[in-house]
């Protein structure tokens, strides 16, 4: 007989760890009977966000409405297959850089599509400064028309640039050293006037806008086509193949698992100061490349191998050696992250292994 796809509601690890922020989040009730419009649906953090406030809607009886929009619609469909039979679910194919959907009521919008992997920045500079400008103008034309309650726009750690050697972590007043003239800039340069771009709308029409900005992520959401080097561990980790250096691996960086990710983007939607941002970040999960690559090699008992990365691929990845984000201010709203590096990781391992599997039986 032959098995089904890969479901994430597989992973009872998973799942486990999103009824956990069900159960520490009660502020979650502010969204029940509201709708949210999240773009970037099919992304790591959109799809744990959807999967979170389903699960909290199925234990609830919440009544939260989603609207989800993402470019593939074959990602789209693979990926929310198993909510065919809830209606509180809209999956909508379109480009934010294009134009905005018709839609009912909108209560909150979440930003979360970007490019967010080295390979994308690279092959796709024009649309990496695009969704994260013009995408986000279009959305925040859209937030003004429909009188939304609050957005969120998702910034990232790379915004600081290169630490200047003057701070251990960076604190949100923080700026560090950016080149613009390079290929790979389009990115934090798009998150930075992105985000300059949500104060102008602030003041002109009144919007009310947090912004997270978000470490190095990683989690069984994760897209396979991800290029960023935690996530090219996991896949060759999963895949029971050596891990590739590209460098010599001595870059440190916060990091922080998915799950967690969601629960401080949820903390910032419902708890968050208005034009605020919010440094998300595991302070617990800070550690260099080489160690990560040895961690992971020691569970898929495979090496670590050191290769120099082709032209490509130099493009696009960072140039920054330490990037340790400070995240007492967003503790103060009340948020922790719950998942420790060693559960983050098996968690992940567990379910990119389970794609493999099922992927090689064509299943």
């Amino acid at each position: 007989m032959m098995k089904r796809r890969y479901d994430m509601n597989d992973n009872k690890l998973y799942i486990a760890q999103l009824h956990k922020v069900i159960e520490r989040c009660d502020f979650l009730e502010e969204l029940e009977n509201k709708s949210i419009l999240i773009t970037g649906a099919t992304g790591m953090v959109g799809t744990c966000m959807i999967d979170l406030l389903q699960e909290y809607d199925t234990l609830k009886h919440a009544n939260i409405g989603i609207v989800a929009i993402a470019r593939n619609g074959r990602h789209m469909q693979e990926t929310f297959d198993r909510y065919a039979d809830k209606a509180n679910l809209v999956c909508v194919v379109g480009d934010v850089n294009q134009s905005m959907p018709q839609t009912g009521k909108i209560d909150y919008i979440i930003h979360a599509a970007s490019n967010t992997h080295p390979l994308a920045y690279a092959s796709d500079p024009i649309g990496t400064i695009q969704t994260n400008v013009l995408g986000l103008k279009n959305l925040l034309d859209f937030a003004a028309e429909k009188k939304v309650k609050r957005m969120v726009f998702l910034s990232s750690v790379e915004i600081y640039g290169e630490n200047r050697g003057d701070a251990e972590r960076f604190a949100e007043d923080y700026c560090g050293y950016l080149d613009c003239n390079t290929l790979r800039a389009g990115y934090p340069e798009g998150k930075r006037v992105g985000e300059a771009l949500c104060q102008a709308y602030r003041k002109h029409y009144g919007l009310d806008i947090v912004i997270p900005r978000l470490s190095r992520l990683y989690g069984p959401t994760m897209r396979m086509s991800d290029t960023k080097a935690i996530s090219q561990f996991i896949k060759k980790a999963a895949a029971g193949e050596d891990i590739v250096l590209k460098s010599g691996g001595n870059q440190l960086y916060s990091y922080t698992y998915v799950v967690d990710a969601v629960s401080a983007i949820l903390h910032i939607l419902c708890k968050g100061k208005d034009g605020e941002a919010y440094n998300v970040s595991d302070m617990d999960s800070e550690i260099t490349l080489k160690d990560l690559a040895g961690i992971l090699a020691d569970e898929a008992h495979t090496r670590v191998i050191f290769d120099l990365p082709d032209e490509q691929e130099r493009q696009g990845y960072s140039s920054a050696t330490k990037a340790l984000l400070d995240a007492g201010k967003l503790e103060k709203l009340g948020w922790s992250a719950d998942t420790g590096f060693n559960e983050g990781l098996t968690t992940t391992l567990s379910s990119i292994s389970l794609k493999y599997s099922r992927s090689i039986l064509n299943l």
